[in-house]
């Protein structure tokens, strides 16, 4: 049975009940659903999503070295498998767990999700193909998630998230107006929810505020759909990488993740700004979360060291439904089925 079809009939209703998990933690085969359900009606009701776990589990039957045009009239690397963290977790499948929980989230929300890949193994597309995906899919917006390295081996000095926007002007006019402003806007919301979730601003590779300018990115060049392309941590670096590399990292940046796609969607009222870096011109200003901002670590992050320390199911599941109609609350209920799923049926420890 795939991830997508426990996904499926999960969130339907938040209660894990609704995601065909026994009370011991056992998952239960759920067909998945002859037919779309419905969007919910939510914050992001109506809005598509397309959502890039970066990189391949392989190649597939393809060749990764094949050149393809990167977006400024040269070529680069169809493809490739991505980078490894210390522990030996793969990149592409950080990408893609962490997806897994943002798609969760975004859904909960009522947003229609598009993948760039099937799943973990199979063919994803090359890089200008995937930006064509997301050109196709006509979404409200694309994001692209990554995860850094610095070295193949421990370099604690180097740490923090970035996000890559493109150096401008592209030769595509629509990219460099639509990236110049929605693109901007998206990249600074979602720079502002990492940091509202406690996530530092990288210290390395020219980052200015957890946002960097580079030539050199295939994606961004050739995105016609606001693109917000996030490298999540350094997997050299052994906190971080830990971090990624486990449920409850995950589930944190999938929040944070989550989060900065709904500000940015989201016709709420804007929250308090976050405060600009020394210097920075804050161009297009803050686009700040709602209220009932999703990854504010002052109600997720206790919430979320509440589930790693509960022993069953059954306990992780009262202690969400005490959370009453919290959104945050209600999100990571979607997110934990979808945990259970992804990590081998364990809790977000």
């Amino acid at each position: 049975m795939s991830v997508v079809s426990v996904r499926r009939r999960a969130f339907g209703g938040f209660g894990l009940a609704a995601a065909g998990l026994l009370t011991a933690g056992t998952l239960v085969a759920v067909p998945a659903a002859a037919e779309p359900q419905a969007p919910k009606a939510g914050s992001l009701s109506g809005r598509t999503v397309f959502l890039d776990p970066g990189h391949q589990g392989s190649a597939a039957g393809h060749s990764l070295n094949k050149q393809v045009q990167d977006g400024r009239g040269g070529t680069k690397d169809c493809q490739t498998t991505g980078s490894t963290a210390l522990g030996g977790k793969a990149e592409h499948t950080i990408n893609w767990d962490v997806a897994q929980l943002v798609k969760a989230g975004l859904e909960a929300e009522g947003a229609r999700v598009v993948f760039s890949r099937p799943d973990d193994t199979g063919w994803g597309g090359c890089v200008d193909e995937r930006a064509a995906a997301a050109n196709d899919s006509k979404a409200d917006l694309a994001v692209s998630l990554h995860a850094d390295s610095t070295s193949r081996s421990a370099d604690e000095g180097k740490s923090g998230f970035h996000l890559i926007t493109p150096v401008l002007p592209v030769p595509d006019a629509t990219v460099t107006s639509v990236q110049a402003g929605k693109g901007r806007q998206a990249t600074e919301a979602m720079r502002d929810a990492f940091k509202r979730s406690g996530f530092t601003p990288a210290n390395y590779g020219g980052a200015k505020n957890g946002i960097v300018a580079r030539s050199d990115i295939a994606g961004v060049n050739l995105t016609r759909v606001p693109i917000v392309f996030v490298e999540m941590g350094n997997l050299a670096n052994p906190k971080e990488a830990k971090e990624l590399s486990s449920a409850k990292g995950s589930a944190a940046y999938a929040l944070a993740i989550t989060n900065g796609v709904k500000n940015y969607l989201s016709t709420a009222p804007a929250s308090e700004p976050v405060p600009l870096a020394p210097g920075e011109a804050g161009q297009y200003g803050d686009t700040g979360g709602d209220a009932a901002d999703l990854a504010a670590l002052a109600a997720v992050g206790p919430l979320i060291e509440q589930l790693s320390a509960a022993k069953s199911l059954d306990e992780a599941q009262a202690i969400l439904m005490a959370q009453g109609s919290d959104v945050s609350a209600q999100v990571l209920k979607a997110m934990l089925a979808v945990v259970y799923t992804v990590f081998g049926g364990k809790l977000p420890i």
